[in-house]
């Protein structure tokens, strides 16, 4: 009878725990479309949580200075000066502008990780690890499809 008692409590405990990293996590930050022009594949990375498949954007090479800005809202959000090449496949940036984004933990694929979200619209952009070489250690991988590059003048 102990036992029984102690594996239902353990299986809703593992429910609210899953509940609350997900869904109740992502409702923090109201997701909406702003750019209607957004791809099929821009919709699925930015308001499914998908990805790109790696090395497959061109902001991997992309050396000027500027801005990246948010493909949906237009928000800034890094400055060229804090990317660099980590050899993931995908662009990556040392530390993002102040405010740009908001975070969740993320428990697909077996793992916990930090995805982030821009501030302005909710939009997923990618996860954050502390792998980075910058002086806050921090790597923000990501997708390249939910980014648009804007050069300084």
């Amino acid at each position: 009878m102990k036992r029984r008692k102690f594996i239902k409590v353990g299986c809703s405990c593992l429910f609210i725990s899953y509940f609350f990293s997900t869904s109740f996590a992502s409702s923090n930050t109201p997701k909406k479309i702003i750019n209607k022009s957004l791809s099929e594949k821009q919709k699925n990375i930015m308001f499914n949580e998908g990805t790109e498949r790696r090395f497959s954007s061109p902001l991997n090479y992309e050396k000027r200075k500027g801005f990246y800005h948010c493909a949906n809202c237009d928000a800034k959000l890094f400055k060229s000066d804090n990317k660099y090449d980590s050899g993931t496949g995908w662009p990556s940036f040392t530390e993002a502008l102040p405010g740009a984004f908001k975070t969740k933990i993320d428990y697909s694929f077996g793992m916990k990780r930090t995805e982030y979200h821009c501030a302005n619209c909710g939009a997923h952009h990618g996860h954050v690890f502390d792998d980075g070489p910058g002086k806050n250690g921090k790597r923000y991988c990501n997708n390249g499809l939910c980014l648009i590059f804007k050069p300084s003048d």
